[in-house]
């Protein structure tokens, strides 16, 4: 069992794998979720976690984090999760408590409380995070590892060399990446390969009610996806959560990770050491492989055992 902490921007693939999450209580116990301005505004992903959370009749404790990243004006990404930040089901505005405390404030309590020590696992970009290492150095013992969706060795998607999260606030990355801490990186490299088809997705709408929301989410994102020449769909940051549960269906490579923070057309890259010996500590563990149709796999039978609990309820 690993205590987790969830901090995200919803997000279509950040709703999969807040869901896939809670579907696995008796492998990782969701401590809190947090949420970041990234995807949308801050105040549209609070209410997108809020939608999902209240769907599934969830009782996890929700805090709101920064609106925007630490130097720079926050960058949405509307074009690709709609003007919402999690476009394609309906959704009433739907009521959830959120706690008082800032998201700084409400991870430092969450994991000063837990008796074990405790899993980040980052969705968005990373200015929650960094401003917790920063103001509260003395937690940073009590975090077991850092599960990040973000970067990308080979390539970009935001610009042709950064990730969308990275980018979003490459200062905040820097910090979290030479934390010391532990870290898993699921960036472009391995996401782009845990793909969902779209007959895959179709198969969704035949299922129970969470079945047919992850369809619902799904239509929309691989529509989405088609402007940015995907035919099927990445569900990013599902890896964060996939590694934490199935982490024999991934692989990868330990490296020290940099990002870059200046204003070249390179800011947001994340480049690493793989060197056999490098400079510093390789602090990283690059998933660079995914075994697709068990990702897959993971995700539908989570969503069946959800069904099966919506309807018991």
């Amino acid at each position: 069992m690993k205590n987790i902490l969830i901090d995200c921007d919803p997000g279509h693939d950040d709703a999969l794998a807040i869901m896939v999450a809670l579907a696995h209580s008796e492998a990782v116990n969701v401590l809190g979720i947090t949420t970041i301005g990234g995807n949308q505004t801050l105040t549209k992903v609070t209410q997108n976690a809020k939608n999902i959370l209240h769907f599934l009749d969830a009782t996890i404790p929700l805090a709101k984090g920064q609106e925007g990243p630490l130097v720079k004006a926050l960058k949405t990404a509307p074009e690709a999760h709609g003007e919402s930040g999690m476009d394609g089901p309906y959704f009433d505005g739907e009521s959830y408590p959120v706690s008082d405390l800032t998201g700084v404030e409400f991870l430092y309590q969450m994991i000063q409380a837990s008796t074990e020590k405790v899993t980040l696992v980052a969705l968005g970009p990373l200015t929650n995070i960094a401003l917790l290492l920063k103001t509260h150095p003395d937690i940073i013992p009590a975090i077991e590892a850092i599960s990040l969706m973000g970067g990308g060795i080979s390539h970009g998607n935001q610009t042709a060399l950064a990730e969308f999260n990275i980018y979003v606030d490459p200062e905040a990355a820097e910090i979290v990446f030479q934390s010391g801490i532990p870290i898993i990186m699921a960036g472009l490299d391995v996401t782009e390969k845990a793909e969902i088809t779209v007959q895959e997705i179709n198969a969704l709408q035949n299922g129970g009610k969470v079945s047919n929301l992850a369809y619902e989410l799904l239509s929309f994102y691989n529509q989405s996806g088609r402007q940015f020449g995907f035919i099927d769909s990445p569900i990013h940051d599902l890896c964060a959560i996939a590694y934490l549960l199935r982490p024999d269906i991934f692989n990868g490579v330990q490296a020290d990770i940099h990002v870059i923070t200046d204003n070249s057309p390179a800011r947001g890259l994340t480049y690493g050491d793989f060197r056999r010996i490098a400079e510093e500590p390789k602090q990283t563990f690059v998933l660079q492989e995914v075994n697709r149709e068990k990702f897959v796999e993971l995700l539908v039978d989570s969503l069946k055992k959800l069904d099966r609990q919506v309807e018991n309820r």
